[in-house]
C-alpha cells in the first residue's frame, strides 16, 4: 500500500510572517558564531537572581488581598482606538 502525504487542513497558518524571535534568535547565533560578545535583552532573560529585596517585597504585595484582580486601566487611548477603526 502506497503512503500519500497528509492533508493539509489549515493552510492560513502559510501565511504568517516568520517569528521574530526565531530570526533574531539566528542572528545572535550567527554573531557568537563570529565571535561577537552580545548582550541579550531579549524576551525578559536575566543572568542573575533577582535581588532578595525585591522578591521580599513581592511577596509581601502578593499576600495582600487588595492587589489581586483585573487592572482598572482603560488602557492606552492610540492603540485602542486604532483597534476599533479595524474591528
Amino acid at each position: 500500500m502506497a503512503e500519500s502525504s497528509p492533508e493539509r487542513c489549515f493552510t492560513r497558518i502559510d501565511r504568517l510572517p516568520p517569528y521574530v524571535f526565531n530570526i533574531t534568535a539566528e542572528l545572535k547565533m550567527a554573531a557568537r558564531r563570529r565571535g561577537e560578545d552580545i548582550i541579550d535583552f531579549s524576551m525578559g532573560n536575566p543572568d542573575g537572581a533577582t535581588p532578595p529585596h525585591i522578591v521580599e517585597k513581592l511577596c509581601t504585595v502578593a499576600q495582600r488581598p487588595d492587589t489581586h484582580g483585573y487592572s482598572t486601566s482603560r488602557g492606552n487611548p492610540a492603540p485602542a482606538s486604532r483597534h476599533f477603526t479595524l474591528v
